[in-house]
């Protein structure tokens, strides 16, 4: 197996830590700096595909979350924020503009008068399935160059890290 690789830009980081602080293990900042670069050159590929559906990533987050709910693609807008890790009033304001566009309508809960559902309509419904379609195509598109092995390791490695930083971690 080839491990040679192409210098990046954390590297030309790195080796600037090393000839000005010799006695600092600036390490995890390779890992870490990787990690970073990467999420914010993914990012970008990702709004491209979600702004050809006229969505941001907040928008296509609050719908994909109302749509792998199954039927009826409705939530309470708590639980839909605890999902999404927003603050409520970040989450009101966020339904607003997609009442606005007509992708949700809120409904009065059946089971409590005093709160609302938050649901998709049938227009918010048919654009998450397109937008969905083409967000899977392009995290494969993205994902395309790494071998099975090294997408596993990947997969593996991430999902490690995940468990330690996630809240109940070590």
């Amino acid at each position: 197996m080839n491990t040679e690789r192409q210098p990046d830009a954390v590297d030309a980081i790195l080796a600037q830590w090393r000839r000005e602080r010799p006695d600092l293990d600036a390490s995890p900042m390779g890992t870490i700096g990787r990690l970073t670069r990467c999420s914010a050159l993914m990012q970008r590929r990702l709004d491209e595909a979600f702004s050809a559906f006229g969505l941001s990533i907040w928008e296509f987050d609050m719908l994909a979350t109302l749509r792998r709910t199954g039927a009826p693609y409705c939530l309470a807008p708590t639980a839909l924020f605890s999902t999404l890790m927003v603050t409520s009033g970040t989450m009101t304001h966020r339904m607003q503009r997609l009442e606005a566009s007509g992708w949700v309508e809120r409904l009065v809960n059946p089971e409590d008068a005093r709160s609302k559902l938050v649901k998709l309509t049938p227009a918010g419904l048919e654009l998450i399935d397109r937008a969905v379609e083409a967000h899977v195509q392009n995290e494969h598109r993205i994902l395309a160059p790494l071998n099975p092995t090294d997408l596993t390791a990947l997969e593996m490695s991430l999902a490690r890290l995940l468990a330690v930083l996630e809240p109940g971690g070590e």
